[in-house]
């Protein structure tokens, strides 16, 4: 039973939401552990399925000063979405179309939302981020565009969208997939000189953007200081370091 875990694993568990150090009743679960897992099961498949109100987060978004764009991945649905990860990688041609049309708006920084894995981490996190790296950006001198919003979107998205807006960097923040300690993470990829074709390899995350992990205010900070070393170092990628722990102890 929980009662009889000895200390240093309770202390353990006050320091993770992880899950480890169950408690037990003979050789199963506790009850309390097992209808536990239930629940955060429960919870992950929601945020998957989770339907992102667009037009309420173009509205927080535009409240904030800036404009925003609607277009959409070539996957039509969600279930389509979810067994056709290429689909949701690539603008549907409706979106292209519309995008190719507009002038480039040439923007220092594309930012594009899409929902990903977990619309309700998009919902809670996304408004805060961009207000945030609103004010980040002021103080590095790069210029946002217009916020881009994707729905069925997975990362490469933002390669066709940063190319057509003329961008130097796309930055997407996307809903990561739900796992049994987090629901509602959103991610963020920075990628120097966007275009179709680009590698995982060629982009920079910021990861695990919540309040219960690493919050909006200084996730701005650390996405700030990636974007500041992508424009001097002329690329992002594996060969771009995020030091910003290094400094922090200087």
């Amino acid at each position: 039973m929980t009662d009889a875990m000895p200390s240093v694993y309770r202390r353990l568990r006050e320091l993770t939401q992880a899950r480890l150090a169950l408690g037990t009743s003979g050789s199963s679960l506790a009850t309390s552990e097992w209808l536990a897992f239930q629940y955060d099961w429960a919870r992950a498949r929601d945020a998957v399925y989770y339907a992102l109100d667009f037009d309420d987060l173009a509205a927080r978004i535009e409240g904030l000063g800036l404009e925003t764009v609607r277009v959409a991945s070539a996957a039509p649905s969600r279930e389509v979405y979810l067994r056709r990860p290429d689909l949701g990688r690539q603008l549907s041609d409706e979106s292209a179309e519309r995008l190719g049309q507009s002038a480039p708006t040439k923007p220092d920084v594309a930012v594009v939302v899409a929902d990903g894995l977990s619309g309700w981490a998009v919902d809670q996190n996304a408004a805060p981020l961009i207000e945030a790296l609103r004010e980040r950006a002021g103080r590095g001198g790069w210029r946002l565009g217009s916020i881009v919003l994707v729905s069925q979107g997975r990362v490469a998205v933002g390669d066709p969208i940063g190319a057509l807006l003329g961008a130097r960097l796309t930055l997407l923040l996307i809903g990561e997939r739900p796992g049994l300690s987090a629901a509602d993470s959103l991610g963020a990829y920075l990628t120097y000189e966007p275009c179709s074709g680009r590698t995982d390899a060629e982009r920079n995350c910021v990861s695990n953007i919540r309040e219960g992990g690493q919050p909006p205010a200084s996730a701005a900070d650390t996405i700030g200081y990636i974007i500041d070393r992508a424009f001097a170092a002329g690329q992002t990628g594996v060969a771009l370091k995020d030091e910003t722990a290094l400094l922090q102890h200087e």
